[in-house]
């Protein structure tokens, strides 16, 4: 199959396909004697994993490493799952983060409320709502 007919049926554009080739991700295909390029029926699945692997999350390395896997003839179950479980606590460490940004945003936001604009002339001090003036020791 030619790569505008792979592209219609996968959903993909032509130019994403070529880039998959390109980072190693799509084996290169078989040319006609004209020089196009001759899908198999294998190369349809196989960009759709690449699709949903996307949307899991997969950087394109991790999925090259899969498909690698596969095309060694391993089954790649456990490396996905292993993949999977560090994606989720990467998940998990950047809600913390964020989570702790909202709190801070969320004070300032109390701050920013409770400062008037018009008293926000002291050189000494960029942004009061940001860095509110310290006390100064004795």
């Amino acid at each position: 199959m030619r790569i505008g007919d792979l592209a219609t049926r996968s959903g993909l554009t032509t130019k994403t396909i070529r880039y998959y080739e390109q980072a190693g991700l799509m084996p290169d295909p078989p040319r006609t004697s004209g020089g196009y390029r001759d899908y198999p029926p294998a190369a349809e699945p196989r960009l759709a994993f690449i699709r949903d692997a996307q949307h899991a999350g997969l950087t394109l390395a991790e999925i090259r490493g899969v498909l690698a896997l596969r095309d060694s003839g391993e089954a790649p179950c456990g490396h996905v799952t292993d993949l999977i479980n560090q994606h989720l606590d990467e998940i998990k460490r950047r809600m913390a983060e964020l989570r702790k940004t909202r709190t801070a945003l969320r004070d300032l936001a109390q701050r920013a409320a409770e400062t008037d604009p018009q008293s926000c002339s002291d050189a000494d001090h960029i942004c009061r709502i940001i860095s509110p003036p310290r006390q100064r020791e004795i």
